[in-house]
């Protein structure tokens, strides 16, 4: 990735400035690349998975580090033209005849549209040992991670309203899970689904910090003293949005937060669209992408529409004038 200059904001306005270089960005801009469309990504270097030693699940590229898709894909990208920025956009303002978009300490990039794809942030539970171990054995998702570590000792750490849920799914992968109330009391429903999965429940007591050995995690130590064994601990952590950079512009948002978009990614603020984790929590690496996808080809429609229409409007227009002139010498 190269670090383009101020000179973008003498330049004709982007088609489309794509702000995330993940999955889902490098794919919209893959597609509006493709259809000879002008754009830009700007990307932080920050991917939300870069704790993880490999990507699971994304046909064709099972096992494949994170890193070195976006490698190639930031590769097969810039075959059509594509700029890459370096950087962080600081906040976006509408502007004719699209918006301007600030980057942190650098240029100011003029674009028709915009799209998202800046993905969340996990804000972990605050228990020692959580941070040092997370993507490694501390683990969220069963889809990511949990075939490569099937059959191990799992303990899950209620840490959210959903962590009975996540305890239920993981059993799947494991025949031997216990589930941490920590000093959350259950209900006496999820303590009958629990046990009839074949889930162990664990002393409510509030959770002190994770023990490992051997750089390993061995268990989870408890307020009360008692130690409960795993080799890996399922939590749910706090998701939160990377879409500072939408205030101000209207976008419409659900309850917990997340930008609402149609199937296409539009925001309710023309112009303005979200793909991938940044809008949809649960999105896996294979979907943000088709979904950066899907985006490209509607805000291209929207982009031959935009033109047709100038196009016809500055045909009309002489012509009208060329009648009138006709009119009068006659």
């Amino acid at each position: 990735m190269h670090e383009n200059t101020a000179a973008h904001t003498a330049r004709e306005p982007y088609d489309a400035v794509v702000i995330g270089g993940g999955a889902s960005g490098l794919s919209t801009a893959l597609v509006l690349g493709r259809a000879r469309r002008k754009v830009a990504v700007v990307d932080a270097g920050a991917p939300r998975n870069t704790p993880a030693a490999h990507m699971q699940g994304f046909l064709s590229r099972d096992g494949m580090p994170p890193a070195e898709l976006l490698e190639v894909g930031r590769a097969e990208v810039a075959r059509y033209g594509v700029d890459f920025i370096e950087g962080e956009a600081d906040h976006i303002e509408q502007v004719e005849p699209g918006f301007a978009v600030y980057l942190a300490g650098g240029p100011v990039l003029r674009s028709r549209h915009v799209v998202l794809a800046s993905g969340l942030r996990d804000d972990l539970p605050d228990i020692p040992g959580v941070r040092d171990r997370w993507g490694r054995d501390v683990l969220h998702c069963p889809y990511c991670h949990g075939y490569e570590v099937r059959d191990r000792a799992f303990a899950v750490l209620c840490t959210h309203p959903n962590s009975v849920n996540q305890a239920l799914l993981v059993r799947q992968w494991s025949d031997d899970v216990v589930y941490i109330p920590a000093d959350m009391p259950l209900t006496a429903d999820d303590h009958e689904r629990l046990t009839a999965r074949g889930i162990s429940i664990a002393t409510a007591s509030a959770i002190r910090q994770l023990v490992t050995q051997d750089d390993r995690l061995s268990g989870v130590e408890l307020a009360d003293g008692s130690l409960v064994p795993c080799e890996v601990a399922f939590l749910f952590p706090h998701m939160v949005p990377n879409d500072g950079v939408l205030d101000g512009l209207g976008c419409a948002r659900n309850q917990a937060g997340f930008v609402i978009t149609d199937d296409a990614g539009r925001t309710s603020a023309p112009g303005v669209w979200a793909v991938g984790n940044v809008c949809d929590p649960r999105a896996l690496v294979i979907s943000a992408a088709g979904a950066g996808a899907g985006a490209a080809f509607a805000l291209n429609h929207d982009l031959v529409d935009a033109e047709v229409a100038k196009a016809v409007q500055s045909a009309v227009r002489p012509a009208r004038r060329a009648v009138g002139v006709s009119s009068i010498e006659k």
